[in-house]
């Protein structure tokens, strides 16, 4: 199954970039990180084993980032590819080899700001909240692209589910300070803060 998911996943990205007219430099680019993300996951996995039910339900529950992901950095970029593989590892309660793969990633783009927010989530998934070492890939993020409000934001969202109603709202009160009013992902911040300021609201994964 897991080999399954591999290889639609790699299909589906190549496919894509091609209908969205992708070429040469970076279509090669993109291949040749599917296919150290797949390495990765040979190398690391055990495709043969069931995942826990219970990870694989929590892993499920704390995956949708992809609205908000696209929303600040678009579909097409570099760094989906490996952090595609990473969430279809989670999905399968594999949430230790989705961590492994985005370190492998940050090694190989150590200034891809996105790979760096993908690492805390995963860290945040896998640690049930936030953590030091999620709390060190963000602030890796914000270090990398400082402009960028997206380290920001999904450090808030570590913090809104991780209890910290709060701390997530002054975050995301600070990136509306400096947002562009036609910003796409404007709105997104905007229902964060809404959603939070509600008397028993459910901090869940943006994008859910």
């Amino acid at each position: 199954m897991g080999w399954a998911i591999l290889l639609l996943l790699v299909v589906l990205a190549l496919g894509s970039l091609w209908t969205l007219k992708v070429r040469a430099g970076l279509l090669k680019a993109t291949a040749a990180a599917l296919l150290v993300g797949a390495s990765g996951y040979a190398l690391q996995g055990r495709p043969g084993l069931a995942g826990s039910p219970a990870e694989a339900s929590e892993a499920r529950d704390a995956l949708p980032l992809t609205e908000a992901r696209h929303a600040f950095f678009g579909p097409s970029t570099l760094a989906e590819s490996w952090l595609v593989t990473s969430e279809a590892l989670a999905r399968e309660g594999r949430v230790a080899d989705s961590i492994l793969i985005l370190q492998n990633a940050v090694k190989r783009y150590p200034r891809d700001a996105q790979l760096w927010i993908g690492l805390g989530n995963a860290l945040v998934d896998h640690g049930h909240g936030l953590t030091p070492p999620a709390e060190l890939a963000y602030a890796r993020a914000v270090e990398v692209a400082p402009a960028n409000p997206a380290p920001t934001f999904f450090h808030g969202l570590a913090l809104a589910r991780s209890g910290d109603r709060e701390g997530a709202i002054g975050l995301w009160m600070q990136i509306l300070q400096h947002a562009p009013k036609g910003a796409a992902w404007r709105p997104l911040v905007e229902e964060g803060i809404a959603a939070l300021g509600k008397p028993g609201a459910d901090p869940a994964p943006a994008g859910s």
